[in-house]
């Protein structure tokens, strides 16, 4: 009878717990979405800035919430967590040297390679343009 009555009331706890942190998760929610509405209004780039970097900071707090709560690593051991949080941290950091990376070989060959800085340069014909002249060509050929 004993036994019965902890486990309700562990029930009762953890039911508690859940609807607060799906509270908790719904307001963050709500803010970045106010902010992101609120940020489509604004012309200042520093403004739209900060408030990109806040909803970022919003966004990591809620996969806190969800990995610590819903996936139960808040409860588990130091080292099992390590084994899940270090390769995220990898993923995040190769995503970020990819990307970094890719940036930089796309500007050196923009600057460097003749061709391409050839190309941009080039002024493009108008299509009526083109027919004019295939038509005139054809008229030539004839002739």
């Amino acid at each position: 009878m004993e036994h019965t009555a902890q486990v309700e009331h562990h029930a009762e706890d953890g039911k508690k717990e859940v609807m607060r942190v799906t509270l908790i998760l719904t307001v963050l929610t709500l803010v970045e979405l106010a902010l992101g509405f609120w940020m489509m209004k604004i012309e200042a780039q520093g403004t739209r800035l900060m408030i990109k970097g806040v909803i970022v900071i919003l966004m990591m707090a809620k996969a806190f919430y969800i990995v610590g709560y819903f996936m139960h690593l808040k409860h588990e051991v130091k080292n099992l967590i390590m084994t899940i949080v270090v390769p995220l941290l990898l993923f995040v950091w190769f995503i970020t040297a990819f990307l970094s990376d890719g940036n930089s070989f796309k500007n050196l060959k923009n600057t460097y390679d003749p061709h391409k800085k050839e190309l941009s340069t080039q002024k493009v014909e108008k299509k009526e343009e083109v027919k004019e002249t295939k038509t005139e060509e054809k008229k030539k050929a004839v002739e």
